[in-house]
This record gives C-alpha cells, structure tokens and sequence, in this order.
C-alpha cells in the first residue's frame, strides 16, 4: 500500500466516524473486494487495504496513535502518548516553531518542522510535565480518554443497578442504566487519565459485553425466547405462559401455529429511559412428550388414522 495512502479515504469514512460505520464499511468493501467472489487481479491488493485500514481504525488506542502520528504512527515509541504528542505540537506550531502534524515538513522525526527541539519535547512528554529541558511549557494538557470493557450477566443488563469494577488498580462504582444493550459505551467522565498541570482529567469509557443466555437472545433492545407448546396447544390455539426478564406473561399462541413461528410482546424488551422499550419475541417449538401413556397413544393413533393432514405436501 502507498505510505501515504490514506486508511479513511480507503473505507470511504469522515475521520469523525463512529466504530459502526468503520464496521458498516469494512464489512461492504470487504464482500465486494474478497478474492474468493471478486476476480478482478486488483481485488486482491484492494482487500488487503482494506484489512489493513480496518485492522487500525477499528481499534480505538491504534486508531488514536494513526491520528495523531499518521503513517509513521507504527514507528513512533509506544510510551509517546498520542494526545499528548499531538497537542504538543499544535502549540508549537502555533508559536511560529515549524509545521507540527503526521505529515508535517522539515524531515523530522513524526513531521515536526524546523526549530523544534526533539529531544526537548519528548523529554516532556515521557516526564509527563509538559516541560522539557528549557523549561519552556507546553501548557496545561488534559488527560486522555480511556477505555475498558465491563461483561454483565442478561439481568444486571436488563435491571440496571450499581456495579463495583475494577479498572487496573482503581476501584470504582458504577451506575448501571436499565436496558443497556451489548456494546453499548457508559462515560463516566473525569475518570480517564490524569491532566497535566492542572487540567482535568480526561473521561473513561466502559464498553458494555452482554455475557450469554441459556434461555435469553438480545438483538439491539429486542429479546428472543424460545416458547415450547404442545402439538394441540399449536392445532387449537392457547393462552400459554412465557418467562421474561421482567417476570412471567401471557401470549396468545393462535390456532394452527406451526414450530418457527415468532410472537411478538410489544414493549417486553429492554428497557429504556429516554427512548420507548424493545419487544420480546417467543419462537413457538412444539414439543412431543418422549414417553407416551397407552390412553395417550391411543389417542394419536385415532387421529393419525383420521386426519388427511400431510406437511410434506403443502
């Protein structure tokens, strides 16, 4: 790939893009371009692109690295932090000190122009300062964003409540809304990283991951059950109970329904305090007992003789 090729300009997102339509786009030039469906010679070099492009920007610290360092960012030290850098050197250039940015001019290292002391900023940098050996300041530098995941069981999800985590060596109390769906973000602001001189601290990020279900499915705020019914419960129709995280309900299961059939509860799906709720959906499986009494059998050999019904043939 070019050295300068720009990884927003190949999936085709604004560099403000959200993870979701980074995704969103990844996913459709990623079908359009796979070797396997594309046979254009070209489609090769374009997937492998985008799977690079997509590889740092759906990362959110490589992403914030690429946008502060641009191309060389996978040449810059790790302990340089990308905020801090990039601040650094949009005060400097501002000062009339050289061109400050990824692509910056005067072949210094990270594109710092000329009259920029180096060594003297990353001095500053890794001392965490804002001043290097000339004592000139950078000025007040807020902390950076952090994020980190937070796994909650389908019912902590659903109810909400407080939660204790732990955050590297920090512990800290979390209000958890109702309703919040899998990979929904909670910000709990000034709880990121530390500001320099003074400035606030940044904010901390807590990525929702939903832990799986034995009974329940979420999509989005939807929820999908599995309902199990009887072979006369589906045939006549029924009033038939259905476990919810919110507690037992009824759903009418209508005459003639067969297994596959979704029933929707409007409303009796997560929760949500600022937007209306999602639904749930029961998926009718009809069940046969293993065992049956001899009245039992009796019985649907009666209507096996009777009945002209045949689903292979509908």
């Amino acid at each position: 790939m070019p050295p300068d090729r720009d990884f927003y300009e190949i999936l085709g997102v604004r560099r403000g893009a959200s993870q979701e339509d980074i995704q969103r786009a990844y996913r459709k030039l990623a079908r359009a371009n796979h070797p396997d469906v594309n046979k254009d010679p070209a489609a090769e070099e374009r997937f492998k692109e985008i799977s690079e492009a997509y590889s740092v920007l759906s990362d959110p610290a490589t992403r914030r690295r690429y946008d502060a360092f641009g191309p060389d960012f996978r040449q810059v030290p790790e302990d340089v932090d990308p905020e801090t850098w990039a601040r650094a050197g949009r005060r400097g250039a501002g000062a009339g000190r050289g061109r400050a940015g990824p692509r910056g001019g005067g072949g210094g290292f990270g594109g710092f122009g000329e009259g920029v002391d180096l060594d003297d900023l990353l001095e500053g940098l890794f001392s965490g300062s804002g001043r290097g050996r000339s004592g000139a300041s950078w000025g007040p530098i807020p902390g950076a964003d952090q994020e980190a995941e937070i796994v909650l069981s389908f019912e902590d999800a659903y109810r909400g409540g407080t939660r204790s985590i732990t955050v590297g060596s920090r512990g800290l109390r979390v209000n958890i809304p109702p309703g919040v769906t899998d990979g929904q973000r909670i910000r709990l602001a000034g709880q990121g990283g530390k500001g320099g001189e003074g400035a606030p601290a940044g904010d901390l990020y807590l990525i929702v991951r939903i832990a799986p279900h034995p009974r329940y499915r979420a999509e989005g705020r939807d929820i999908h059950v599995l309902l199990p019914v009887t072979p006369w419960e589906a045939a006549l129709g029924a009033s038939v109970a259905v476990d919810t995280p919110g507690g037992e309900t009824k759903v009418k299961v209508p005459p003639g329904t067969s297994s596959g059939r979704r029933l929707r509860l409007r409303g009796r799906g997560m929760p949500s305090r600022g937007d209306k709720p999602g639904d749930l959906y029961a998926e009718v499986r009809i069940m046969v007992p293993e065992q049956l009494p001899d009245e039992e059998r009796r019985l649907f050999e009666q209507l096996s003789s009777v009945s002209t019904f045949d689903p292979r043939r509908r």
